[in-house]
């Protein structure tokens, strides 16, 4: 499945927030232009100001009010990349050295501040409190979940709970908001606009289902990660977590370790716990029922190309394969 597809119903808004997030990403200060234009300009697949243009449109909104806040989206998103990174000593991103990597860590926790306050800056310009109430909220809630994630670093006894409870608040939360703001600014029903957000919070959960699943792909060509990023951090995610419960005592106990432990000594034979376990498709087939509810909410939305659209971009989530 090709994302130009996706992008099709709303090619032209594409192109706009694209020149928007350019213009709006300039500053004075050379380092901020340096580092600004390296991880926006990355080749991210830009998946959560896509969903708040096609919302927009699905929900029958004819102005351009979607540009802006899709670019905002987009500059939450990439503060918190950079934020990420620093906090994950991350080296590598998308196949490319990491900001904190090229620049520092103190000059990538201060650029993502900066485009913090950018994306502020322009929501405000929106006018809107209900934007605003909507945005401050989400970034609230994104936080929480960095912060929970941190304190299930190193611990093997996370469960399936609190593991959840951290992806929904840190990466489902910006998808939520995102589709909900599209159906604010058509001033859509309460029924839409719940419909709405629970299309946007299901399909971010079912895409870092996936994400956390590509993790430990051994056909790792196609991956903007080395295999096993997650647990060289500590992080117990979903497949390990799986495979936990399910692997053997011998298995568990090097899951365990490695969970404690951290690094990559232990990582080729991780990866044939989790491959020999079910743990990759049980990730899979949870992924696939969080893009169903996505596309059931749907269902309260006129159809329009914009909205199949929308109903493929829950297929493109679990289908893809990096």
């Amino acid at each position: 499945m090709d994302i130009t597809t996706l992008r099709e119903p709303v090619a032209e808004d594409v192109k706009a927030v694209d020149a928007l997030i350019l213009r709006r990403l300039r500053s004075d200060v050379v380092l901020i232009n340096q580092i600004g234009s390296y991880i926006v300009n990355s080749g991210g697949k830009r998946l959560r100001p896509l969903s708040v243009l096609l919302s927009a449109r699905a929900c029958g909104y004819d102005g351009d009010r979607h540009i802006d806040l899709a670019a905002v989206v987009e500059f939450i998103h990439t503060a918190t990349l950079l934020h990420d990174d620093v906090v994950d000593a991350s080296e590598l991103r998308r196949n490319r050295e990491t900001a904190n990597v090229v620049w520092g860590n103190d000059a990538s926790v201060l650029v993502g501040d900066f485009l913090y306050s950018r994306a502020f800056e322009m929501m405000v310009a929106v006018g809107s409190m209900r934007v605003m109430d909507i945005l401050s909220r989400a970034t609230n809630r994104i936080a929480e979940g960095e912060v929970l994630q941190l304190l299930n670093t190193r611990d093997p006894d996370t469960d399936q709970t609190r593991y959840m409870e951290v992806i929904t608040r840190k990466t489902a939360t910006l998808f939520e908001a995102g589709v909900r703001l599209g159906a604010v600014l058509a001033e859509s029903s309460p029924s839409v606009e719940e419909a709405a957000a629970s299309y946007g919070l299901n399909l971010g959960i079912a895409f870092q289902l996936i994400d956390d699943a590509l993790d430990y792909s051994t056909e790792n060509a196609e991956l903007d990660k080395n295999v096993g990023d997650d647990l060289d951090e500590g992080k117990p995610t979903l497949p390990v977590i799986r495979a936990m419960e399910v692997g053997t005592p011998e298995q568990r106990s090097l899951l365990r370790k490695a969970i404690e432990e951290g690094g990559r000594e232990h990582m080729e034979a991780v990866v044939e716990v989790i491959a020999s376990t079910d743990a990759i498709a049980y990730t899979k087939r949870l992924a696939e029922d969080y893009a169903d509810r996505a596309k059931r909410a749907l269902d309260a939305l006129p159809p329009s190309p914009a909205m199949t659209a929308l109903a493929t971009l829950a297929n493109f989530s679990v289908d893809r394969k990096h």
